[in-house]
């Protein structure tokens, strides 16, 4: 299977011409054939220093089908034990590096895709992808998630040039990282209705050509879910597929709002350890536990809307003590309170909130029914408790709370929070006398349950 970049590059109704970094995407069994022939006699021959970083996992993995690979470059073999995206990684690499390297080929899952595009943007160096499991959509991102000095930061980072997705290789991963791609695919229906309904409440851009890619993905991956829990290689190569096209969404629009939402947030928050300590899951498994409680509180509030039981008004108290205790406690409160400034919901009266009610609820109403979702995570095996996780059922509450705080974008999760990080800043004391003031909205279910 190839994917054609340019029929993504074309100019859209939305009125912008996507831009596609990506020159070529084949998946298919051989794919590192191919790769061989672009690295010999291709437009990769100019490259004579690549740096090949992977993970002791990945390089087991691929060794025997790569070795004429592995022996034309530089070798970085990260231990998989514990590696994140971060600072201290970056560092390895950037103290392994020859001062020549004029390639990255990055072999491995997403830590290793986030590492590599990562450092290949600071460098202003070319890097090829060599997936070797479908566990994430990041392959073919312009954006890399990295923990920064203990705050999950999302950077602009580089596209890949060319994606060897070698059937041969992924299919044979564990079906745990598979699951995993699963969840990242299933995870993309919250995504989407936050983003319409941002573009709602505030105008945001919003392109039906990115969002229906995006559909197509979960769809591709939903109508296939018993073969891919199967290990059919036509099936896990469709899971590749729509993976890819996720991560072509996130370059079309230039960040990862068509594809990380109020789920997307949860693990953000969880990944900083603010509310739990380290939980020894792949992103995509906690992509699938955050979309099953993200999921149950939009549905409550769909119940809400439908029953008249929800209203609209500004919201004054805040989660002030709680934000000293969490992320003051881990030093990073200023971080969050600078990514949450200027404040979103300064945009959004209290009339345009209401208003909007009939046209959130009809969003809600296209999500999968709680059940369903469990039905098809369970198909695959995906994480859909927290639980499962190692996240303590105590700290539901407070990552529903504190999520919002991860990101200065909106969600329907947004509106349920106020400005306490704002009321946190350390700037003048008119500056806060001033913040104290300000409110924003809250959804608020009368005779039910409170959202």
């Amino acid at each position: 299977m190839r994917v054609d970049a340019d029929d993504f590059a074309r100019p859209c109704s939305c009125g912008r011409e996507h831009h596609i970094d990506v020159r070529e995407i084949v998946i298919e069994s051989g794919a590192i054939g191919k790769l061989e022939k672009e690295m010999s006699d291709g437009d990769l021959k100019e490259c004579i220093s690549p740096l090949l970083i992977c993970d002791m996992n990945s390089y087991k993995a691929t060794e025997e089908l790569m070795e004429d690979i592995y022996d034309r470059c530089q070798v970085l073999i990260l231990d998989a034990e514990g590696l994140e995206a971060d600072e201290r990684a970056v560092e390895i690499v950037e103290n392994y590096m020859e001062e020549d390297i004029d390639l990255v080929l990055a072999v491995g899952a997403g830590t290793i895709h986030d590492l590599s595009r990562f450092v290949a943007h600071q460098y202003r160096i070319p890097f090829v992808s060599v997936p070797t499991a479908a566990s994430s959509d990041g392959f073919t991102s312009t954006v890399a998630d990295m923990t920064w000095n203990g705050v999950k930061k999302v950077f602009q980072a580089s596209a890949p040039l060319f994606v060897f997705a070698d059937t041969d290789i992924f299919a044979k991963a564990p079906a745990r990282l598979t699951a995993a791609g699963v969840s990242d695919i299933l995870g993309k229906y919250i995504a989407l209705a936050d983003w319409k309904i941002a573009s709602i409440l505030m105008d945001e851009y919003y392109c039906t050509a990115v969002a229906d890619l995006e559909t197509k993905a979960i769809r591709t991956v939903k109508d296939n879910l018993k073969e891919i829990a199967a290990g059919e290689k036509d099936a896990c190569e469709k899971l590749m597929y729509a993976l890819i096209l996720s991560g072509l969404a996130m370059q079309m629009t230039g960040n990862s709002r068509p594809a990380s939402g109020a789920e997307h947030h949860m693990v953000h928050l969880w990944d900083m350890e603010v509310v739990n300590g380290h939980l020894d899951a792949l992103h995509g498994e906690k992509v699938s536990a955050a979309t099953m409680l993200v999921l149950l509180e939009y549905k409550k509030l769909a119940d809400a809307i439908r029953r008249g039981a929800c209203r609209v008004h500004a919201f004054t108290d805040g989660d002030t003590e709680l934000l000293q205790e969490t992320f003051g406690r881990k030093g990073i409160l200023g971080a969050l309170e600078k990514e949450n400034t200027p404040e979103l919901l300064d945009d959004v009266s209290t009339e345009t909130l209401s208003g909007a009610l009939p046209e959130i609820l009809k969003i809600i109403d296209l999500l999968p029914a709680v059940t369903d979702m469990q039905e098809m995570m369970s198909i695959v095996g995906c994480v859909s408790r927290v639980r499962d996780i190692g996240l303590p059922g105590k700290a539901i509450e407070e990552s529903l709370r504190l999520a919002p705080y991860t990101r200065r974008r909106l969600s329907l999760r947004r509106n349920r929070r106020s400005r306490a990080c704002s009321r946190l800043s350390k700037r003048s004391t008119t500056r806060r006398a001033t913040t104290m003031n300000r409110r924003v909205l809250q959804f608020e279910s009368i005779g039910g349950v409170s959202w």
